[in-house]
């Protein structure tokens, strides 16, 4: 069902990259990174667990025994022409970070750019009701935000969890013997650019929007209860992307069985058609020195694993029980499938192969 305001307004059109595939490129937010030296800014914080240095999903504070804050912020700009559905996307991604760290969203703000003069306002209130109902079944509360004039329309939130820092999910804990378990199939990318040129199948979209909107609270949960370690959540660096950052930070490297990932469909065919984003083909270029890509992985799959996501799942390391930790999954819902393990090798190479 669609909650458009005004359907000759295709809010796709006004944004030059969909989702999280307008993020800044790898490469360049790693140099603008590394200005930093890998220090947080206004010196020391007392009780940080996870910060700048880390590189992690979202920063870390203990506040207290047994309790540390989770902050974090997401926005982007439309990926979808519906605004409900888009800030119901926003919101579950701007949570997603929290869940990743293994923690639970409590309170979010608002954070709009709109172009007041062209757009009407009700729109803006379609995103935010969409967001609003994302986060209420999160258990979130939206208790404000900030709004500036803005000729391209962004949307996103800025979020507080809250986690047991000694349960915490980070990027930094995968071991060699880990297996790979990703929740949701990847593909966004292709099927919302297709959308945005107005070549997407509706039911394609339609997965692609279930799958986006899906929150990875449930992936979180049982990845904390069965004492998981190491996590990240994939977006705009894409799958390869994603898990590199998680290798490097480690320490080890990683192999990916390319047949065993699970994609949306149509995304294989619409990615054989050339509607790949700017992003994805970023990421492809950033990643070829760590990348070993067997020349019996197809073209089109190989596109999906670079594929810059938007609210993905979440990228396990699972290092016991990984059976019983999918079939938890699969009996809540989850779509997890195992789809590789981390070895001894490089830190930050990925080996994917097909057929293994």
């Amino acid at each position: 069902m669609s909650h458009t305001t005004s359907s000759s307004i295709r809010l796709t059109s006004l944004s030059p990259g969909a989702g999280c595939a307008c993020k800044l490129p790898q490469a360049s937010l790693e140099q603008l990174m590394g200005s930093f030296n890998g220090h947080q800014s206004g010196g020391p914080l007392p009780g940080l667990l996870v910060g700048l240095a880390e590189g992690d999903d979202a920063a870390v504070i203990r506040i207290g025994q047994g309790q540390a804050l989770i902050l974090t912020t997401d926005f982007f700009t439309p990926i979808v022409d519906d605004p409900y559905d888009w800030g119901r996307i926003a919101a579950a991604n701007a949570l997603s970070d929290v869940y990743a760290m293994g923690g639970k969203p409590v309170v979010a703000l608002n954070l709009a750019a709109w172009p007041g003069d062209d757009l009407p306002l009700s729109m803006l209130a379609g995103v935010m009701s969409g967001a609003a109902a994302t986060a209420a079944a999160a258990g979130c509360a939206v208790v404000g935000g900030h709004t500036i004039s803005d000729p391209v329309p962004k949307y996103g939130m800025a979020v507080l969890g809250m986690a047991d820092p000694a349960r915490l999910l980070t990027i930094d804990r995968a071991m060699p013997g880990d297996e790979l378990v990703l929740t949701k199939p990847v593909g966004t990318g292709v099927v919302v650019t297709a959308l945005k040129r107005g070549a997407a199948d509706q039911a394609a979209v339609d997965e692609a929007v279930a799958c986006m909107v899906t929150l990875n609270d449930v992936a979180a949960e049982v990845a904390v209860s069965m004492g998981v370690r190491a996590a990240t959540d994939v977006t705009g660096f894409g799958l390869l992307g994603h898990l590199r950052r998680m290798a490097r930070a480690s320490g080890v490297a990683a192999e990916i069985d390319a047949d065993r990932v699970p994609l949306l469909p149509e995304a294989r065919e619409l990615a054989a058609t050339g509607h790949v984003p700017g992003g994805t083909r970023a990421n492809i270029d950033f990643l070829q020195p760590w990348v070993t890509m067997s020349v019996a992985v197809d073209e089109e799959v190989a596109v999906l694993l670079h594929d810059a996501q938007t609210s993905g799942g979440l990228l396990l390391a699972v290092r016991d029980e990984t059976d019983d930790v999918v079939a938890k999954l699969q009996d809540r819902g989850v779509a997890a499938a195992v789809i590789g393990q981390i070895v001894e090798g490089e830190p930050g190479t990925i080996d994917v192969r097909a057929g293994v």
